[in-house]
């Protein structure tokens, strides 16, 4: 299945106060446009750095630009493609100081 990125503009966002971050983002997002999965492993083994969130939380962190930069999505699988939708989006570091919160598996900046 195809999958479709809900609200491209979160990303747009971002990239527009991290400049350094675009070609990282537009990478991303051309490799999720070849991407074909059937499952929540396939999606991780698409991107080579790509984790699931443990929990049943149905959650990806998705490590973009050399591992400069997280993305936590939401996924949702429907009958003919699978949504992903952002929920944040920041530095490694602001992931990091994220995950010492403990509130990776709940946030939703968007």
């Amino acid at each position: 299945m195809r999958i479709h990125l809900v609200k491209k503009r979160n990303i747009d966002l971002f990239v527009e106060n991290h400049r350094l971050s675009s070609s990282a983002f537009y990478n991303w997002i051309a490799q999720l446009k070849r991407v074909d999965c059937n499952n929540p492993q396939d999606i991780v083994e698409s991107f080579n750095h790509a984790d699931l969130l443990g929990g049943g939380s149905k959650r990806i962190v998705f490590n973009i630009g050399g591992n400069n930069y997280r993305m936590i999505s939401d996924y949702h699988f429907g009958d003919e493609m699978i949504y992903l939708f952002i929920r944040w989006i920041g530095t490694h570091s602001e992931y990091t100081k994220l995950c010492q919160s403990g509130k990776q598996h709940t946030v939703r900046q968007f």
